[in-house]
């Protein structure tokens, strides 16, 4: 066993992450990340201080955790997605939507203050929000973001037509989630490899997760996102990310360029 293969067998062990899911030059860059901040140059010296020091095995999970997000991440995807929602509305009574894999709560924070934004009725709104990771949930939960030198919550909240409805400020550089924002989001845990998939809904967005992920678990991801799209909904992927021949015979690209699927009648 490598020095790296140690390691990583630790971190499954000691923590929530299942290392076994990642690709292995994913799990590099982001513990090599650590190490620098650490000042450690081998794994094994890396190790030792993940032994030793809980509070860096929280930052190392933290890092680990496919997270990085943002408000309104590429305004193409959500301008489309504004059209998504307001066809979906128009077809049923009750939205319902799905951001799987929601890292701290933004996107699914995204999708309500976009449909409220778009003028849909927040009785009619029901978004369920699932991560693996226990940790982001909750500050997903508590729906607090700042701005930092490189995100700037303010600049993109501009994406909406009346950001400050959907936010209330929080210090110098931050903002709260609106309580009537956040009562449209349930935040549950949920893998989505070894988890079953759900049902029924009108709009499944799982964006920029595979990319992160070992080859072999990717169709079982797709599998589950897609068996949970009701005929006629939509499903919502990276914009690197495309569905395996079988998985995608069940669905028509509604915006191939964006990666906006439609799910298709069973034969």
């Amino acid at each position: 066993m490598t020095a790296f293969e140690d390691l990583l067998r630790f971190v499954e062990r000691e923590t929530t992450f299942a290392s076994s899911y990642y690709d292995d030059d994913y799990l590099d860059r982001r513990i090599s990340a650590r190490m620098r901040r650490c000042g450690t140059e081998t794994y094994e010296a890396y190790l030792d201080v993940l032994r030793d020091d809980e509070d860096e095995r929280a930052e190392l999970l933290d890092t680990l955790s496919v997270n990085v997000t943002q408000f309104f991440r590429d305004t193409k995807v959500w301008t489309a997605l504004r059209d998504v929602l307001l066809e979906a509305a128009e077809e049923t009574r009750s939205l319902n939507v799905w951001s799987a894999a929601c890292a701290d709560g933004r996107e699914p924070y995204s999708i309500a203050m976009l449909a409220l934004d778009a003028g849909i009725p927040a009785r009619r709104i029901d978004i369920l929000a699932t991560d693996i990771d226990e940790d982001a949930l909750a500050r997903a939960r508590a729906g607090r973001y700042e701005s930092t030198r490189t995100a700037d919550i303010r600049e993109q909240l501009d994406f909406l037509d009346d950001p400050g409805a959907y936010v209330d400020k929080d210090g110098d550089r931050g903002f709260v989630v609106a309580d009537h924002v956040k009562d449209l989001v349930t935040f549950e845990r949920h893998d989505l490899i070894t988890d079953d998939p759900k049902s029924g809904f009108d709009v499944v967005a799982c964006r920029n997760v595979c990319i992160y992920i070992d080859k072999q678990y990717k169709r079982p991801i797709l599998d589950t996102v897609s068996a949970s799209v009701k005929t006629g909904g939509h499903l919502v992927l990276g914009q690197t990310e495309t569905l395996p021949g079988e998985v995608k015979e069940r669905f028509e690209a509604a915006d191939p360029r964006i990666r906006v699927y439609r799910r298709q009648p069973e034969d």
